[in-house]
């Protein structure tokens, strides 16, 4: 496994090889793989392990009895999904889980906040610390989805989505991780109007667009 890599993930950022070795072996990590539209989880799982996403990305959904689908979060190349609810430990989950392409997945079992707890390596409490770091960074991004969904005109919901992701890019050009089923799952918007309304703001110059890739001009 490429310890280097996994450095760079938030919950290792702080520990040496050798401590994240003795990490993956104590929460027993295991590696698959899956392909697109193929689901990790599902709503009502109880599960303690939290994945990590080595190739690839996930999306977190909320799918309803109707068939209506939600897209809540993107999951990418060296970010975690499902961490509190592997810290939880039995509360099941209230969403699904979907490999958004092909995909390499690390999981490790944590066991619930008192198991990991009850570790007193150091590797542990560096864990822990990097996993709130993470739910912080989260819970933010769980806001920003409510700013995005506020608005009542599909106009509205687009610039206010593309406006935090150029803020993040820090940049008036830049890639979204959806196509426009899933921009428009996530912002929870018809497709076709969806598409309707990109192309009027192009045709009055407020943006540039080809697939995934914006410039707000």
């Amino acid at each position: 496994m490429d310890m280097t890599f996994l450095r760079e993930s938030g919950i290792f950022k702080s520990m040496t090889p050798d401590e994240i070795s003795a990490s993956l072996c104590a929460l027993q990590a295991e590696e698959k793989h899956y392909k697109r539209g193929q689901l990790l989880f599902h709503a009502g799982d109880i599960t303690e392990r939290l994945g990590i996403v080595l190739e690839g990305s996930v999306t977190i959904e909320s799918n309803d009895a109707w068939g209506n689908r939600t897209i809540l979060s993107h999951v990418g190349c060296g970010q975690l999904f499902a961490e509190t609810y592997a810290l939880l430990g039995d509360q099941p989950l209230l969403v699904d889980v979907a490999a958004n392409e092909d995909s390499h997945i690390l999981f490790l079992r944590i066991g619930g906040i008192q198991a990991l707890a009850g570790h007193s390596e150091l590797w542990a409490k560096k864990l822990t610390a990097g996993l709130l770091a993470i739910s912080s960074m989260k819970n933010l991004h769980l806001t920003g989805r409510s700013f995005h969904t506020a608005p009542k005109t599909v106009r509205g919901r687009v610039m206010a989505y593309l406006n935090t992701v150029s803020l993040q890019a820090r940049s008036r050009e830049f890639d979204i991780p959806f196509d426009r089923q899933q921009l428009a799952d996530y912002l929870n918007l018809d497709r076709t109007a969806l598409s309707k309304e990109l192309g009027k703001m192009q045709a009055e110059g407020l943006i540039r667009t080809k697939k995934n890739h914006f410039m707000i001009c």
